[in-house]
Formats: structure tokens, C-alpha cells, sequence
């Protein structure tokens, strides 16, 4: 805020001097309201612009999480459905294993 105070200060002090002195002291005053009336518009534009900045990159922040998130679900459910069918192939196995044992037993 000082920046913008000393800045606007010193346009006045500009156009006091070009405009001639005390006699054109109005005219210095209107330049100084400009000035400091850019200076806050140029202020609330770069806050709104951060601003945006900040919530975009918290989007791409939960877009990201949720993308991971699925991709975790994702994995977890092929891992059960993986160990699932080892768990039926070996019990299949081992029943035919016993099947084939009874058939082959000697009485």
C-alpha cells in the first residue's frame, strides 16, 4: 500500500508541476483520485486473479485425488478378484485331486 501512495504521490507532484503550480491544483487533485483509482482496480484484479488461480488448482487437486482414489478401488477390486478365482482353482483341484484318489484306492 505504501507503493501505491508514494506512486500516486508522485504523479501529483507531475502534474502539480506541469500544470503550473497552486493554480492548477485541482487538476492535480482529479490526477491523484485516477491514479490511486487504478492502482486499487489494478490491486482487485490481480487478488481476483489469484483468486481463481487458487481455487483452479484446488480443483486439479481433487480431480488428481479422486483420480487416484479410483485408481486404488480399481486395484483392489482386480487383487480380490485375482486371488478369488486362485482360491476356486485350488479347491477344484483339490477335490478332483480326491476324486481321482477314491478312484484309484485299492480296496
Amino acid at each position: 500500500m505504501k507503493k501505491i501512495s508514494l506512486l500516486a504521490l508522485m504523479v501529483s507532484v507531475g502534474v502539480l508541476t506541469a500544470c503550473g503550480g497552486s493554480n492548477k491544483a485541482e487538476s492535480a487533485v482529479d490526477a491523484t483520485k485516477n491514479a490511486a483509482g487504478a492502482a486499487a482496480t489494478a490491486t482487485t484484479n490481480a487478488v481476483g486473479t489469484a483468486a481463481n488461480a487458487t481455487t483452479n488448482a484446488a480443483g486439479a487437486a481433487v480431480d488428481a485425488t479422486k483420480n487416484a482414489a479410483g485408481t486404488a478401488v480399481d486395484a483392489t477390486k482386480n487383487a480380490a478378484g485375482a486371488a478369488a478365482d486362485a482360491t476356486k482353482n485350488a479347491a477344484t483341484a483339490t477335490v478332483n485331486k480326491a476324486a481321482e484318489a477314491v478312484r484309484t484306492a485299492k480296496p
